[in-house]
């Protein structure tokens, strides 16, 4: 849209400038200057309107007029007393102009050609125009600023998702009309900050941020105020939300956050070296070991795959992961049609089972994989492991998609284009899953009576499906709606929505693998602890399950 108006703006100016009989459009160059400004983020007023329109200031001032009148502009007031405005485009105006950008596009190619036109062409003629009455408009201005004074706070994790948010920041503060202040930390720095502002008398920040596994321990410990509380829930339309992520934010029946990002985590490989190579895309363990095994080449400065091996909660994630690929929960779940009963979770009636037959499988292919790996494995972690990646390092690895722009975005890369995108791979008899990981939203429970409307307003705005579509624009590769993964544009942006969403519809997003429970960290930290010393060769696989279980249900027992 950005450039489709640059590109108005100049051709307007030509036809002015050809003769004197072109006389100016004050429709057209106060649209055009309204649209600039929304999305620069700059403030727009009626004086500036009327001084950009060409025309007399009378023509101009009725020419506003009847825009706003016919609902093309949305006036906000600036000031207490009501009496002066800045000027907006609504939701119909911003419509008209995605559905006018794209007709523009398409005929500009059409009658000049250009590198799209073939595609476009088929896009057009064989459902894109059907395609573009789906498209989601860009984010509207709220009616009325919110008030909030001291601006809208917000906790969050230092992931992609969350910093291109933070890049954005000032077309969200002319959205709710208020200033944003957003704080950033590793995983477990946010979980310790969240915990130290729920024993604070008040509430340091409007919103936040907290992985899914931590819903239920945050509920049971009272961090978040339950949705159904601060607002009426039906506004998010829940439906429109990937089944897993949505029912991860909840405990014991009541939602507890907004999924605002939900990144599985899935299996990359490169599409070019197993076509060279003449290997098959891997559906299971073994195929994944022996295509690791064919594509580890130490001397040429490649290896097979790349993982998440650090100490602590990055293996331990991985051990739970590993687990799921095998068919066994880190817990007694109840086993259902599609993986494991999840919805009475809150009833507290599980206990620990990872000192089992499938759980030794997991163990062990760990130990295969670590034969494929590079040197530094048992240092890597959520990033280090998909860098090697991108750099064409290693042929494989597990990632979740935020961390796909490493390699997406940057066109040097050896993996950009290349990079197939799969479920886990799985072990004998077992189904196919992604394990759902992902942040959601929430407002913390000792947030002040006086703050919560607005904070209701800003996270309804930043989970919005138009500001989903605005990260995905801007680099992100998470997205929790499926309304955002249907749109043409997002799925121009990466085959990675078209693959998740189709894991989605087949039920391969699941988030028991790693069960939101209050004791789901300790159990992370626990299998990352014990796994690791397996990894350096100080204990045998059976001894890490055995020590791993234990230390499991003294933790149960000590919780109960």
């Amino acid at each position: 849209m950005l450039r489709i108006l640059s590109f108005l703006e100049d051709f307007g100016a030509e036809l002015e400038d050809a003769s004197d009989l072109f006389a100016p459009n004050p429709y057209l160059r106060m649209s055009l200057h309204l649209l600039q400004g929304h999305f620069d983020a700059r403030t727009v007023t009626p004086t500036s309107l009327i001084a950009v329109s060409g025309v007399p200031y009378a023509t101009a001032n009725r020419r506003l007029k009847e825009m706003v009148e016919a609902g093309l502009i949305e006036q906000r007031p600036r000031t207490k007393t009501g009496k002066s405005f800045s000027m907006h485009p609504s939701e119909t105006l911003l419509e008209q102009w995605m559905k006018l950008s794209g007709r523009i596009r398409r005929l500009s190619e059409t009658h000049f050609g250009g590198k799209e036109r073939g595609r476009d062409a088929e896009d057009y003629y064989y459902g894109g125009s059907y395609l573009a009455a789906q498209s989601i408009p860009p984010l509207k201005v709220l009616a009325e600023p919110l008030k909030a004074p001291g601006g809208i706070r917000v906790l969050v994790h230092g992931d992609p998702t969350f910093m291109v948010m933070d890049n954005l920041k000032r077309q969200f503060e002319q959205v709710i009309g208020n200033e944003i202040h957003q704080r950033a930390f590793s995983i477990d720095r946010l979980r310790e900050e969240a915990m130290r502002n729920a024993e604070r008398p008040v509430s340091r920040y409007d919103i936040i941020a907290l992985d899914l596994p931590w819903v239920g321990g945050f509920a049971e410990q009272e961090i978040l105020m339950p949705l159904d509380e601060a607002m009426d829930v039906a506004r998010l339309d829940p439906a429109d939300f990937h089944t897993a992520g949505w029912k991860a934010a909840h405990w014991g029946g009541r939602p507890y956050g907004v999924p605002a990002q939900t990144t599985p985590e899935l299996f990359f490989y490169r599409r070019d070296l197993f076509a060279k190579a003449g290997l098959e895309p891997p559906a299971t363990t073994d195929a994944v070991l022996t295509a690791a095994k064919a594509l580890h080449d130490p001397a040429r400065g490649r290896y097979g795959i790349a993982w998440n091996a650090a100490r602590g909660t990055a293996l331990g994630h991985t051990v739970l992961m590993t687990m799921a690929d095998f068919g066994q929960p880190v817990l007694n779940l109840p086993e259902i049609a599609g993986g494991f009963d999840t919805d009475h979770l809150a009833d507290r009636d599980y206990w620990p089972t990872i000192d089992t037959d499938a759980g030794l499988r997991a163990a062990e292919f760990l130990l295969e994989l670590m034969n494929y790996s590079p040197p530094d494995i048992l240092s890597m972690s959520w990033y280090e492991r998909v860098r090697p990646y991108a750099a064409g390092k290693v042929a494989m690895a597990y990632g979740y998609t935020l961390l796909a722009p490493y390699f997406e975005l940057d066109e040097s890369s050896p993996a950009h284009d290349q990079t197939g995108y799969l479920a886990h791979p799985v072990g004998p008899g077992a189904s196919a899953v992604a394990p759902v990981g992902g942040y959601v939203m929430g407002i913390p429970a000792n947030l002040p009576s006086d703050r919560v409307r607005a904070a209701v307003e800003a996270l309804m705005v930043f989970t919005s499906p138009e500001a989903q579509k605005l990260y995905v624009q801007n680099g992100s590769r998470t997205n929790p709606r499926y309304s955002v993964a249907a749109d043409p544009e997002v799925r121009r942006a990466s085959p990675i929505f078209e693959a998740v969403d189709a894991m989605s519809w087949r039920d391969e997003l699941q988030f028991w693998p790693r069960p939101p429970v209050p004791e789901i960290c300790d159990i992370i930290q626990i299998c990352g602890e014990e796994f690791h010393d397996m990894l350096r060769g100080i204990i045998p696989p059976r001894d890490a399950l055995c020590r791993s279980q234990k230390r499991a249900e003294a933790l149960f027992e000590k919780s109960r």
